[in-house]
């Protein structure tokens, strides 16, 4: 048999093993879907479950008069978003929202910034204040909040016995409408901070130090190296710090509940507290649901805002 006979028969064979190997290979590939589709199934049931189906039902009541007691129903349109948008409340607590957000995340940046450089530079007995730096963020939020409303105690309180030892007199702090969300802000940057400080300590970890040894042999000075090498090398770290602080202030609630109640005079109240309370002491889960979303948009509008900011900056 000649060679050329040989190679169409071993081609026509190779053929035949292709062609059955088809069927084999998408009948693998569909028992590999199955099995992973199973290991997906505990998760995607869960997030339908608490996440997705709340999502909807809750879009749903926002279109209703639903209350607490399950009565009043009755779909309504957007009348609720229309009393939403004229509700002086609502748009006090989205400032409150957004003063505290303003107010906290300022220190929370540079505070934060601030520690980690000093615990970088290499002070004595680094593994205590990586500790008591980082400490207080494990504490919940309950806690933190009781620990300074205490300190914060206008008779007993710490703050004011210091004051009042440098000659400084005290204050009601968390009844004074002048004071009070600054005393909140306070609590949140001693509470918090130590998460953003980790973030920083770490990304300063990882700076190359062949650059601040080059820049030494060129006669720069370690405020210069903080300057030009450390803060444009953090720079991406602080974007993400940035971005992880507005939305985590303007979802503010545990703690201003705990301490002021909103109070006094409302001065605190953020928006998901007057949703809460619409919807479990007002009982109008309805009109609660359709302030929800109207704050959920807003959230959608900063998120992109600071997309596009952090894609320029990076570009």
């Amino acid at each position: 048999m000649s060679s050329a006979a040989l190679d169409v028969g071993a081609g026509a064979t190779r053929a035949r093993t292709s062609a059955s190997d088809q069927p084999r290979t998408r009948t693998q590939r569909s028992r590999n879907t199955q099995v992973g589709w199973l290991f997906v199934a505990p998760f995607v049931i869960v997030f339908a479950m608490f996440l997705l189906w709340p999502l909807i039902h809750g879009f749903y009541l926002s279109f209703t008069g639903e209350s607490i007691t399950g009565a009043g129903g009755a779909f309504l349109g957007f009348d609720n978003y229309v009393e939403a948008l004229k509700d002086p409340i609502m748009w006090r607590s989205m400032l409150n929202t957004a003063w505290f957000t303003l107010l906290s995340t300022i220190p929370l940046v540079l505070v934060a910034l601030v520690m980690a450089l000093l615990v970088f530079q290499g002070l004595p007995g680094q593994w205590l204040w990586r500790l008591s730096f980082f400490m207080p963020f494990l504490m919940a939020s309950t806690v933190a909040a009781q620990f300074w409303i205490w300190m914060y105690n206008p008779q007993l309180g710490l703050v004011n016995y210091l004051l009042g030892a440098v000659g400084i007199e005290g204050q009601a702090w968390l009844q004074d409408p002048t004071w009070a969300m600054i005393a909140v802000v306070v609590e949140t940057l001693w509470w918090t901070v130590g998460f953003n400080f980790l973030l920083y300590l770490t990304a300063l970890q990882n700076i190359p130090e062949q650059q601040y040894e080059a820049s030494a042999l060129d006669g720069a000075g370690r405020w210069r190296q903080i300057w030009s090498i450390t803060i444009p090398q953090l720079g991406p770290t602080t974007v993400l710090i940035v971005i992880l602080q507005v939305l985590a202030s303007l979802k503010v609630f545990d703690q201003i509940y705990v301490m002021t109640q909103g109070g006094p005079g409302g001065v605190t109240r953020p928006v998901v507290q007057y949703i809460f309370e619409t919807g479990f002491t007002g009982y109008r889960f309805g009109y609660a649901s359709s302030i929800a979303y109207i704050f959920f948009a807003v959230l959608v509008v900063v998120s992109l805002v600071q997309f596009q900011f952090t894609r320029r900056s990076q570009s």
